[in-house]
């Protein structure tokens, strides 16, 4: 979430809003398939106060991608479960990458800042100290004489 409150009655593809009629319609699949890849742990809607199932968009979706694994691609539902576990797996670790990369960033700009402050509190009136060349040249200086 993005640190704002969000309004309780707003609807996202999370929100359990169905069904188990419903959601066997809008998947394709019979209620007592529901009922068991609910059992399975391969789809977990939430639960009202009566324990009744209500499904939200990206149940349902869910649902579809089960069974198009398992007809279209003959996976059993072992199989599949370990699929969902597998992507959600790396979805979280996409999400941890993507904050500490944020949090490598906001270290970088807050030393880069530091950086800046300690160089503006040098002082202005030292001179940097450059190493020079050792040469075997000879330089007489004649010191200038009093007039007067």
């Amino acid at each position: 979430m993005d640190g704002r409150r969000r309004n309780p009655y707003e609807l996202t593809d999370d929100s359990p809003v169905y069904v188990i009629s419903i959601a066997a319609q809008l998947s394709g699949l019979h209620p007592q398939t529901l009922r068991q890849y609910d059992r399975l742990g391969l789809v977990s809607p939430d639960r009202t106060a009566g324990r009744g199932r209500r499904y939200s968009a990206r149940d349902i979706e869910l649902l579809r991608t089960v069974q198009q694994l398992s007809q279209d691609e003959g996976i059993n539902l072992a199989g599949i479960k370990r699929i969902i576990e597998l992507e959600n797996q790396v979805a979280a670790l996409q999400q941890r990458v993507a904050e500490l990369s944020a949090a490598v960033d906001a270290a970088a700009a807050a030393m880069q800042q530091r950086e800046a402050q300690v160089h503006a509190s040098y002082r202005r009136d030292l001179v940097p100290y450059t190493d020079v060349q050792q040469t075997s040249a000879l330089v007489v200086w004649r010191p200038k004489k009093p007039k007067g």
